[in-house]
């Protein structure tokens, strides 16, 4: 179905609300979440089990989280091709699907290790993608709460994945039971996206409909919420939505001062791996238990997200400001002797994630110009993915040579990023180049 435009024009009308499609893009994200989460609960105990130091541990964790985020900037580019998106959605998602079960039937350090970095480069492939539609979904109804309730959904699955690996641990005394049985729900969000991608071939269509003038708006898709992304003027005519060449060839000082500061955040970042290691070699928490910890912090991560994608949309980035001081903390209670305490620490991190993962990707939207946004959300990554892993290393020294070193170093690097932060400045808007 088409909906006429101005002057003889047409604009597609979309399938599905905005909404919906968020909503059904939640559903596999939460159903994949619960594959490679389940796995990413168990994923530091597990590689100690193979013979891992605490050292290797945080560089693979490390290295997988840099994978993860370094790569999108060649998937990134390739997510700027509206043909390409759903083409690199379903091969990444693929990817995830099939290397978590196959942790379940090895024993060799090596090729645990290969499949751990394999499973982070599906969401490489996958992620900019991803983040791109969801952005051009978001302008129905405001990024900061397209994101987040993403996000929140996607916890869902991250909650009840380490469930599962839980009991399966639980009840078989060994790891590989559970990680086979994460091969049924990535059987499921793959049925689930092939569907998505038959109802919506083009998810633009949001976008370009947001921009619109009431009057032109095809039926289904919500009034718009959405704001300039590049403050390069729009032109609205014949039923189509373009952009004015402006700033389109590069990045604004303030894209690139952002991602310094989150750069910064991740340097200090310890991963759940190196967290999870740490609670079990020290008696701290059963192995089956870590799974049930890291469950919690997961529904930690996504109130973290709705509450801070909510103010997002009132206050901007400034919602941020909490990041910093909450992986400051995690490394003083994380990596203490007391259950209690390290217990508050995962805690934390994962409160720290649901900022991470919602705000922090939602506030590239407004920075990057549209045409661009998946080069931007890749260089993006990738700037904050090489100083996690760099950080992963020189945390999982540390770890070995001195806690309290550890922990002040993280302190240092996190005060230095609310310093790059009050350089930003960010205002009110939630697009920094207004």
């Amino acid at each position: 179905m088409r909906t006429s435009g101005s002057a003889g024009g047409t604009l597609p009308a979309a399938p599905m609300t905005a909404i919906r499609f968020i909503l059904a893009f939640g559903i596999v994200s939460a159903l994949m979440d619960m594959v490679y989460e389940g796995a990413r609960s168990v994923t530091g105990p597990f590689l100690g089990a193979l013979g891992a130091s605490a050292l290797l541990i945080s560089v693979v964790t490390g290295a997988g989280e840099a994978v993860a985020l370094v790569f999108r900037l060649v998937f990134g580019r390739l997510a700027d091709r509206p043909a390409l998106r759903w083409s690199l959605a379903i091969s990444g998602y693929a990817l995830t699907a099939v290397s978590v079960p196959l942790l379940g039937i090895t024993d060799a350090l090596w090729i645990a290790c290969l499949l751990v970095l394999a499973e982070r480069l599906g969401k490489a492939v996958r992620s900019p993608a991803k983040d791109t539609m969801l952005a051009e979904a978001g302008s129905a109804l405001g990024r900061g709460k397209a994101f987040a309730l993403h996000e929140a959904l996607d916890q869902v699955g991250a909650l009840v994945g380490p469930l599962l690996v839980g009991v399966a641990l639980a009840l078989s005394g060994n790891y590989g039971p559970g990680f086979l049985l994460l091969a049924v729900p990535g059987l499921a969000a793959m049925l689930v996206l092939f569907w998505l991608k038959r109802r919506v071939p083009d998810p633009a269509v949001y976008e370009l409909a947001a921009l619109q003038p009431d009057a032109l708006k095809p039926a289904g898709v919500e009034p718009a919420a959405a704001e300039p992304l590049d403050g390069a003027p729009l032109d609205v005519e014949a039923g189509e939505a373009t952009r004015v060449p402006g700033n389109a060839a590069g990045m604004p000082r303030q894209y690139w001062l952002y991602a310094v500061f989150s750069s910064l955040t991740m340097f200090g970042y310890a991963t759940f791996g190196l967290l999870s290691f740490h609670l079990v070699a020290t008696g701290l928490l059963p192995p089956a238990l870590v799974p049930v910890l890291y469950a919690a912090a997961m529904g930690v991560d996504a109130v973290a997200a709705l509450v801070s994608g909510w103010l997002f949309d009132r206050v901007g980035l400034r919602v941020l400001l909490v990041l910093p001081v909450l992986a400051a903390a995690v490394p003083w209670l994380g990596f203490s002797n007391n259950t209690a305490l390290a217990v508050a620490g995962v805690l934390v991190w994962g409160a720290a994630m649901g900022v991470q993962e919602s705000t922090m990707r939602a506030g590239v939207a407004g920075l990057a110009p549209a045409a661009r946004r998946g080069s931007a959300y890749g260089m993006f990554t990738a700037c904050y993915g090489l100083a996690w892993l760099a950080g992963s290393f020189l945390i999982g020294l540390l770890y070995e040579q001195s806690i309290f070193a550890l922990a002040v170093t993280v302190t240092v690097v996190q005060a230095a990023a609310l310093v790059i932060f009050a350089v930003v400045r960010p205002g009110d808007s939630r697009d920094l180049t207004a």
